[in-house]
């Protein structure tokens, strides 16, 4: 037996089994789900290509026939996917960037030096 410092063992540092309840995915399903997500929402049958929890959990409960609470839910997005919280921009459909340019590079000077 080794120590380390302090005089512990150095098999107390090595690494146990996880403890508590397993994992409700095994790992081909959560590649399942990957999958699926990849595809996005209108492949699976959404109006718009937009993830929401409520989404994300009615897929995987038909990918693999498993309910997940929505904490288990975004567990599963957030830890064993690797994906993160994004919300997205909200602009006009009419937005038109090149007229935008224009005015910034035209308009707001004239506008910000008063004339």
């Amino acid at each position: 037996m080794e120590t380390g410092v302090g005089g512990g063992s150095t098999d107390a540092l090595r690494r146990r089994p996880a403890t508590g309840r397993p994992p409700k995915l095994d790992d081909a399903q959560v590649e399942q789900v990957r999958t699926a997500l990849e595809q996005g929402a209108q492949a699976r049958g959404f109006e718009a290509d937009l993830w929401t929890l409520e989404r994300f959990g009615l897929v995987v409960e038909r990918v693999t026939g498993v309910r997940l609470s929505k904490a288990s839910a975004w567990r599963l997005l957030t830890g064993r996917l690797g994906w993160s919280l994004q919300r997205p921009e909200r602009r006009a459909m009419e937005r038109d960037e090149s007229e935008i340019a224009r005015w910034i590079a035209h308009e707001w000077p004239r506008i910000k030096k008063g004339r």
